[in-house]
């Protein structure tokens, strides 16, 4: 399994879809078939649907990076929290959202996970994250989760600011950075539990191991965004 790795980033990610359906041959389909049953089993919120497997990932230029995809069945992916690797590592977006109040202060949002979600349950992170869909655009697909996840706004077009492989939960996840208006108060859906607008360092605890391999994006999203100089 790799280790937790994390790639600055200064321009977007090239994403190359590579024609296909991927289909493991390391296991039993059949074996797949039963686990996914048990799992639907325990959580009606599962739900078979298409997403994006990250066949390899290069470094393309200075500050870029070269993304190698294929689309891949969702249950491939779910069954490996149960012990069952299939080989499936997904390409998500996670989020660091932040509002800069009147007096300059800049602070990110934090929500605490539902327990029925399939990953980190209960466990602080940084707001929004989610699969990507196969053929969607990275920068356009965080503002979706982030108006699903918390009712916001983007109040500009996301900036990619990072890549990173999260070993806990097999993902590579293109990091962005958005503002919202800290005037609107996010809205809570079943994947969160609570919200909360915080300096990175005052996140609470129990937090994802992922909401730790960005802490670094997050204090220098604060730190870049409170100088007079930002935009």
């Amino acid at each position: 399994m790799l280790a937790p790795r994390l790639m600055r980033l200064r321009r977007p990610p090239v994403l190359v879809n590579v024609p296909g359906r991927f289909v493991p041959e390391c296991v039993s389909l059949d074996e797949v078939d039963a686990r996914w049953q048990a799992l639907c089993a325990e959580n009606e919120r599962f739900f078979d649907g298409p997403m994006v497997h990250v066949l390899g990932v290069s470094r393309n230029g200075h500050g870029g990076v070269q993304i190698h995809v294929q689309e891949c069945s969702y249950r491939f992916y779910a069954v490996q929290k149960t012990g069952l690797d299939c080989g499936v590592r997904p390409l998500g977006v996670k989020g660091i959202t932040f509002a800069r109040d009147e007096a300059g202060v800049v602070r990110v949002l934090v929500g605490q996970r539902s327990a029925r979600v399939a990953f980190y349950p209960r466990a602080w992170e940084f707001v929004p994250g989610g699969g990507l869909e196969p053929l969607a655009a990275p920068a356009e697909f965080v503002q979706r989760e982030l108006r699903e996840e918390a009712g916001l706004s983007a109040l500009h077009t996301p900036i990619a600011i990072a890549l990173l492989y999260d070993p806990c939960a097999t993902t590579w996840e293109i990091v962005h950075r958005l503002e919202v208006d800290a005037r609107d108060i996010p809205q809570l859906g079943w994947e969160y539990e609570q919200f909360a607008f915080v300096e990175p360092e005052q996140m609470p605890h129990p937090r994802a191991s992922v909401a730790d391999q960005m802490m670094p994006l997050a204090c220098a999203v604060t730190r870049v965004c409170s100088s007079p100089q930002a935009e």
